[in-house]
């Protein structure tokens, strides 16, 4: 028989993680879009964009390292699913419609 308990578990753990994946996917776009807006201001615009690259691909992979640790790889798979989809929201929210609004 199996263990109600253990499936609980198991279902909280991967919407955890899927909302890890959705706070992680938000910090990543959100700070691309502010790095982005900056380019035109910056004094040296490749130094920007590379240290903002840095930055948010050593977060977001820490939080995926640590949302799989000990090699669970379907909170893995359910947290790059919540980064997906907050990739198409925040895509959808500030798309090219915004991002002309923004330059005029």
């Amino acid at each position: 028989m199996m263990d109600n308990s253990l499936d609980v578990k198991m279902l909280f753990t991967l919407f955890a993680a899927f909302v890890a994946g959705l706070a992680l996917g938000t910090f990543y776009f959100i700070a691309l879009w502010q790095t982005v807006q900056r380019l035109s201001s910056a004094k040296s615009p490749a130094y920007l964009m590379l240290t903002s690259f840095i930055l948010r691909m050593a977060v977001v992979m820490s939080g995926f390292y640590l949302v799989m640790s000990g090699g669970h790889w379907e909170r893995l798979a359910s947290a790059m699913l919540g980064f997906i989809i907050i990739r198409k929201i925040l895509t959808y929210r500030l798309g090219p419609q915004n991002a002309a609004e923004t330059v005029r």
